[in-house]
């Protein structure tokens, strides 16, 4: 007798053979894939792509604290060959007055400023407005948030020029209106920037943050309207700490997004100091040839501190958030 069993054997129809998936010894279809990812082989080629990815920022991290002369006649492969280390690039970056090596100080000071709010703003309004699509019950609610959702491929180059003739024209700094609203001139230096940003943002945003919000169990909503809670209470009280993980994502993307853009940045900072992100200051370094390696490479590694210090202190949330709202059940 065969020990198969009848539920392993494969259905056949009039087009050929199907294979149906049970639950048994294996698994299913679901346990051979996880046994496959988690694999020894699959450990050790996911181990040679992240050393392979890593190599050249590793290059890149010793070349910042060597010499130039080193930097322009050996490799950083040979810095047992060749040692020598120096903070002279760090500091040159950083400290030094001279237009040659400008400093990157008050560009780091100006990215901080620019990135914070524009994380900021476009989570607080993409929170509000994903709740409202997922839980509340207005005329062409559906039609809305298609609309919303389709904002998503319009390229923000269209965007860029009508949104500087709108700015140049109603929110120039030195305008009477705009000073009585806004006194503080560096404010209205980023304004702006902080617009332009968060206009951009919100379209993914509320698409993302709607996955998650949608998935909050309907029974806990319905308890809260019983016991007489507005809109508002739910969404401060219930939602938004149930939403941790789904905001902690997106202020990831959001953040390093706003930290390492240049075009919105350079368009509407007007290319001056006062309000120009630490991007725009490396990109002037570069210059035409790329001169000055050993700076570039430092000027680099700083712009790099404050996004790993915020994926980092985010990771728990971030693949709880980014997979919210992707499966049911």
């Amino acid at each position: 007798m065969s020990s198969v069993a009848p539920a392993d054997l494969p259905i056949k129809d009039g087009e050929g053979e199907i294979e149906v998936a049970v639950e048994g010894r294996d698994g299913g279809k679901a346990g051979r894939v996880k046994r496959r990812l988690t694999s020894r082989g699959a450990t050790i080629a996911a181990l040679v792509i992240a050393v392979l990815w890593t190599i050249p920022t590793f290059g890149l991290f010793i070349s910042s604290f060597r010499p130039a002369e080193l930097i322009l006649t050996t490799g950083w492969w040979t810095i047992f060959q060749n040692p020598g280390f120096t903070l002279d690039n760090y500091r040159d970056v950083l400290l030094s007055p001279s237009q040659s090596s400008p400093q990157l100080g008050a560009y780091f000071v100006n990215s901080l400023f620019i990135a914070i709010p524009a994380t900021i703003f476009p989570l607080t309004f993409a929170s509000m407005a994903a709740y409202a699509f997922a839980w509340m019950r207005f005329k062409w609610v559906n039609w809305l948030f298609i609309f919303v959702f389709a904002l998503q491929i319009v390229p923000l180059q269209m965007a860029l020029v009508p949104l500087l003739q709108f700015f140049s024209t109603f929110l120039k700094p030195g305008q009477q209106w705009l000073h009585d609203l806004i006194p503080i001139i560096p404010v209205q230096n980023y304004l702006p920037i902080w617009i332009a940003h968060t206009m951009f943002a919100l379209p993914l945003a509320i698409f993302l943050l709607h996955n998650f919000i949608s998935e909050i169990p309907g029974e806990v909503i319905e308890a809260a309207r019983v016991d007489g809670a507005t809109h508002g209470q739910i969404f401060f009280r219930i939602v938004l700490p149930l939403a941790i993980p789904a905001l902690a994502s997106v202020a990831i993307f959001q953040f390093l997004w706003v930290w390492n853009d240049l075009l919105v940045a350079l368009i509407f900072s007007g290319g001056t100091q006062d309000a120009a992100p630490l991007t725009q200051r490396l990109a002037e370094m570069v210059g035409s040839r790329g001169q000055e390696w050993q700076r570039l490479t430092a000027g680099a590694f700083v712009s790099l501190v404050v996004p790993l210090i915020v994926f980092f202190s985010l990771q728990r949330y971030f693949v709880r958030g980014l997979l919210a709202g992707s499966t049911k059940g």
